[in-house]
């Protein structure tokens, strides 16, 4: 194994694995907390979406993925507060019209199924420096981004009393769905669209369950998120499993003694 991880993919796949669970971890307690776990298949399908219309148009699927995603995010909050149709409503109704919209730009053109398949379920070995890069710079906005997490924390727990106090509640709803969508944009290459809405989640439900508090729990997740990657990756070399599906498994585990250890 440790011969395995000098070689470029390996160490380009963990750092990515470890960028994108991190970000994944610390937007999915938001995420958890606020009851939109939905929220994460609506997104990866709105960046499937994006990415079949990028194959269809011949450019890189990342850069049509973003503002493709980054719209249908910004437009489920829209729904979501000019409307009183519920959370999982608005959600719905975006996931279904990107699943239609990703079938139908996969139909105009044949010839790039093993590409769309890869985005599918995510080919973490085939990440490129670029990829990295652009995870990295996510990164970066992250931790500019970090003064409000106190806000949203506020408006997650008690949204009236963070109006009240005059907190630009709205705007940070319209922010942090753009940033989900970021996060899930470029985690789609990693885990796959199948899989990335568990990378969001599990971490953070396994956090909720041992913490007391919610900056411990957003600790917690951030930990598990990071942490289940080398596992991962390893019985995904090891046994020649797909390492998404693995990563997946190994944060499914972590939630299992979680729960066993809250009961």
């Amino acid at each position: 194994m440790l011969e395995a991880f000098q070689l470029p993919f390996m160490q380009r796949a963990l750092l990515a694995g470890l960028l994108v669970g991190g970000l994944a971890s610390y937007l999915g307690v938001l995420v958890v907390q606020r009851r939109l776990s939905f929220l994460g298949d609506g997104l990866a399908h709105a960046a499937f979406a994006g990415v079949a219309l990028g194959l269809l148009l011949q450019q890189e699927p990342l850069w049509v993925a973003i503002p493709f995603a980054l719209g249908i995010a910004l437009l489920i909050t829209w729904v979501r507060e000019q409307s009183s149709l519920g959370d999982d409503t608005a959600i719905g109704i975006f996931f279904a019209v990107s699943v239609a919209l990703g079938v139908l730009f996969m139909s105009l053109r044949q010839g790039f199924a093993p590409d769309a398949v890869a985005y599918l379920f995510g080919s973490i070995l085939t990440v490129t420096p670029t990829d990295l890069q652009v995870m990295g710079l996510l990164a970066l906005l992250m931790l500019l981004l970090a003064p409000l997490w106190r806000c949203w924390a506020y408006a997650t727990f008690d949204r009236e009393l963070a109006l009240a106090d005059r907190l630009p509640v709205l705007r940070h709803d319209y922010l942090l769905s753009a940033l989900i969508a970021l996060v899930v944009v470029v985690s789609v290459k990693v885990v796959g669209v199948v899989l990335i809405a568990a990378f969001v989640v599990i971490p953070a439900a396994t956090a909720r369950l041992i913490s007391q508090t919610f900056a411990a729990m957003t600790v917690s997740a951030i930990l598990i998120g990071t942490l289940s990657v080398l596992p991962g990756l390893v019985a995904a070399y090891t046994l020649d499993v797909p390492a998404g599906s693995a990563i997946v498994l190994t944060q499914a585990l972590l939630f299992g003694l979680a729960l066993a250890l809250r009961r």
